[in-house]
C-alpha cells in the first residue's frame, strides 16, 4: 500500500522539535501570566457566522481562505482562521464580561487555505492575548509590551514595531469618502482584485500586496489626516507611553491589518531575518467587536503572533530544547532480560524524586547504550548486568568523567538524588 502523506500545507512536528515548541509555550505561559492574563481554550471549529461579520466580507480570509463545510446536521461550520472572534463568542456565551477588565491569552492551531510557503502553513499555530473593558491607550501599550517581552524572552532582538490609528467609525467614514474619490480617479491603474474591492470594501485595498496597488496607494490620502480630536489624543498618548517605556515605535500610516473589526490602534511587529514575508505579530484595538457580536458595548485590544515563524527566529538564538530546561538526567542500562526487570522498580522510584530517567528496553550492547545516553545529555548511567544483579547492586557511571561506583539497588534513588542535589 502506498504511504499516505500529510495534506499539503501541514507539517508533522516530531521530536526533538517538539521540545522547542514546549519551550516556546512555556515562555508564553510565563510572560502572559506575569502580565495578569489567564489562558482560554476554544474549539478549533465554530459556526461560520462567528467569523463572517467580524472579519468582514471582502477580506481575503472570508472570501478565499476559510475552510468552511456543511456538517451532517446541515449547519455551516468553519475551522477557525483566527482566535479573537471565538474568544469573544466564548466570553459572551459564558458571561465572562460581567467582571472587567477581562484579560485572556490563548494558543493553538488556525486554518487558512493559502499558498504554503516558508513559515506559513494551511494549518498554522498562533498565540495571542485579549484585553476587554479597558478603552484607554494604557491597555494598548501593555499589549504591545507583552508581545515584545515574549520576543525578547526567546532571544529575538532584530525586530521592527510599526503603529497606526484607524480612528473611530466617524473618522473612518470621512476617510472612506476621500479614499473612494481618489481610487475612482485611479481605478484603471488598480489590480483586478482591487477594482472589485472598490465597490465592496475599499479599505481592503490599503492592505493589498500587489505592486500595482501599492504604487497607486503611495499617493492616496492617509487616515491620520482624518482623525477626530479624541482619536488623535488616544494615538498621541499611546506614542508618549511607548516612548516612556523605552519602546521605539515607527508610525506607518499604511498599516490597516487584514480584519475589519479593528478601530483606533493597529500595529505590526516584523523581522528582516524572515526575508520578504517578515511579519511576526499583529494586533490592535477592536472597540466595536463585542457589540457587533450581540454583546454589550465593551472595548477590546489584543495581539496575535504566528508561532511557526517565531520558532524560525528563535532557533538562531538557541531556544532551549526542553520545556523546563531539563533534559534526560539518568539512563538505565540493563544488560539482559532479568536485569531489565530488576531495574523497572528502581527507575520508578528515581522518577518519583522528580528526576528525568529512561531505559533502553531493547538491551543493545553496553557501548551502544552508553553512547546513546551521552548523546541524550544524561549525566549518569545506572548499569546492571548479571554480576550486579547477583550481588543486589548497580553500577553508577558518571558519563562525563567515566568514574564508576557500586551501590546497593535499594540505595540508587537516594544516591542519585544526593548527586543531583534534587
Amino acid at each position: 500500500m502506498k504511504h499516505i502523506a500529510a495534506p499539503r500545507g501541514t507539517v508533522d512536528i516530531l521530536p526533538p522539535e517538539t521540545s522547542e515548541w514546549q519551550a516556546l509555550e512555556a515562555i508564553i505561559d510565563e510572560v502572559a501570566t506575569r502580565f495578569g492574563y489567564r489562558e482560554i481554550r476554544t474549539p478549533i471549529f465554530e459556526s461560520t457566522e462567528v467569523f463572517v461579520k467580524p472579519i468582514g466580507e471582502g477580506t481575503d480570509i472570508v472570501d478565499k481562505e476559510m475552510y468552511t463545510f456543511v456538517d451532517r446536521g446541515g449547519r455551516s461550520i468553519t475551522l477557525r482562521p483566527e482566535l479573537t472572534a471565538p474568544v469573544v463568542r466564548a466570553a459572551l456565551e459564558h458571561n465572562m464580561l460581567q467582571h472587567l477588565p477581562l484579560k485572556l491569552y490563548y494558543r493553538g492551531p488556525i486554518f487558512r487555505y493559502e499558498r504554503p510557503q516558508r513559515g506559513r502553513f494551511r494549518q498554522a499555530h498562533q498565540w495571542g492575548v485579549e484585553c476587554f473593558g479597558a478603552p484607554g491607550p494604557e491597555a494598548d501599550a501593555e499589549i504591545i509590551s507583552l508581545g515584545l517581552d515574549v520576543m525578547k524572552a526567546i532571544g529575538i532582538t532584530d525586530y521592527r514595531l510599526e503603529i497606526n490609528s484607524l480612528g473611530c467609525e466617524a473618522c473612518r467614514a470621512r476617510f472612506r469618502e476621500a479614499l473612494i474619490g481618489y481610487l475612482n480617479r485611479n481605478v484603471a491603474r488598480l489590480s483586478e482584485t482591487s477594482q472589485d474591492r472598490l465597490a465592496r470594501n475599499p479599505l481592503r485595498i490599503l492592505d493589498s500586496k500587489d505592486p500595482r496597488d501599492q504604487d497607486v496607494m503611495s499617493g492616496a490620502p492617509t487616515m491620520d489626516a482624518y482623525l477626530c480630536a479624541a482619536c488623535q489624543e488616544h494615538f498621541a498618548t499611546l506614542r508618549t507611553l511607548l516612548e516612556a517605556m523605552g519602546i521605539r515605535a515607527l508610525h506607518n500610516p499604511h498599516i490597516v491589518r487584514g480584519l475589519d473589526y479593528y478601530t483606533r490602534t493597529v500595529f505590526e511587529i516584523s523581522s528582516s531575518a524572515l526575508g520578504a514575508q517578515n511579519s511576526v505579530c499583529g494586533g490592535g484595538r477592536y472597540d466595536d467587536l463585542v457589540k457587533s457580536m450581540g454583546g454589550p458595548d465593551v472595548a477590546g485590544v489584543g495581539l496575535a503572533m504566528g508561532m511557526d515563524r517565531m520558532l524560525m527566529l528563535a532557533r538562531s538564538s538557541g531556544l532551549a530544547r526542553d520545556r523546563d530546561g531539563k533534559s534526560l538526567q539518568i539512563a538505565f542500562v540493563p544488560l539482559d532480560e532479568a536485569s531489565t526487570r530488576a531495574l523497572v522498580p528502581v527507575m520508578h522510584e528515581v522518577r518519583q524524586h522528580g528526576i528525568a530517567a529512561d531505559m533502553d528496553y531493547t538491551r543493545r550492547s553496553i557501548d551502544k547504550q552508553l553512547r546513546t545516553a551521552g548523546e541524550s545529555g544524561a549525566r549518569y548511567a545506572v548499569i546492571v548486568g548479571e554480576d550486579e544483579r547477583r550481588n543486589g547492586e548497580a553500577t553508577i557511571q558518571n558519563l562525563a568523567t567515566r568514574e564508576r561506583t557500586r551501590v546497593e539497588l535499594g540505595q540508587v534513588a537516594s544516591e542519585l538524588t544526593r548527586r543531583l542535589e534534587v
